[in-house]
């Protein structure tokens, strides 16, 4: 039996941060960072059936051509993903009444549609990528077990291509559902590494009034190749997303606009037309 203080319900029964009851949610789940991003998904939909709101954590139900599919606001960060992603698997793998694990575990469809910026010339804005490896700079999944599966040839490479400070902590590296890869998909869209990095600023090589542990980083990932694969985009949430997911049984793909490139330092004309474009073309992918 989970205790009260590892498991915290609210006095209606939904989970804590997310205000959620099992019923409540789909097992095809679409996350996004902004709140204000729910509705830009699910104006798209047939019908709405359910929809809450608590700090960033905002979360709609409803139908896209007859397919029930969740829309979750995550906010930013590893952190909150750390949050949504034990609360979204509590809901459907854990008795919220008995406090018990279920015999039976259902593995949820995850799949986040965000915005990055590309760290190779070739990937220009307005287009879309994969992440087919999500590599972890924060520390935040080193608090679980994660050797069995972490890529650890990759983790190596890295740590040695950019001479990594470990008192930083040890990177790591987790792959995408292959599942949700073959379905998503198609030869418009860039793959790679999308690198996750704890913060905005200095975590991303960005310089105001501080200086940073290493100002050539964003160089080292530009040059770094394991096996064919290079970094392509730098975000905050793919690499806690990959490995929550993997750890917890559910399929988990990130998908990201490019609306920057920090490579030649160009940004969208029109940001909004190109994350309203790979919207539609996930909920499509996942409507066939």
């Amino acid at each position: 039996m989970i205790k009260d203080s590892e498991l915290i319900l609210n006095p209606d029964g939904s989970v804590y941060h997310l205000n959620l009851k099992p019923e409540q949610i789909a097992t095809t789940i679409l996350f996004v960072g902004d709140q204000d991003r729910v509705e830009k998904i699910t104006k798209h939909f047939d019908a709405i059936e359910f929809t809450v709101q608590k700090r960033e954590f905002k979360t709609q139900t409803g139908t896209f051509k007859g397919k029930r599919i969740s829309v979750v606001s995550t906010g930013i960060g590893p952190d909150n993903i750390d949050i949504v992603l034990n609360e979204l698997d509590a809901l459907v793998n854990i008795d919220l009444k008995t406090r018990k694990i279920k015999d039976t575990l259902t593995a949820l469809r995850i799949i986040r549609i965000g915005t990055s910026g590309s760290l190779q010339a070739d990937i220009p804005v307005d287009h879309f990528v994969m992440a087919q490896y999500g590599l972890g700079l924060d520390n935040m999944l080193r608090s679980y077990l994660i050797d069995s599966i972490s890529e650890t040839r990759l983790e190596k490479a890295f740590i040695e291509h950019t001479h990594w400070d470990l008192k930083k902590g040890t990177p790591y590296v987790i792959g995408c559902s292959t599942e949700l890869e073959q379905l998503i998909e198609s030869e418009q869209i860039h793959k790679g590494i999308t690198a996750t990095a704890g913060g905005f600023y200095g975590p991303q090589g960005r310089v105001l009034r501080l200086g940073i542990q290493d100002s050539a980083l964003n160089s080292k990932m530009d040059s770094f190749s394991f096996e064919g694969h290079r970094i392509t985009n730098l975000e905050m949430e793919t690499s806690a997303i990959y490995g929550l997911g993997k750890l917890l049984g559910h399929h988990c793909l990130s998908m990201n606009a490019i609306i920057a490139n920090r490579a030649n330092g160009t940004f969208s004309q029109d940001p909004y037309k190109a994350v309203d474009e790979l919207i539609l073309y996930t909920l499509n992918k996942l409507a066939q």
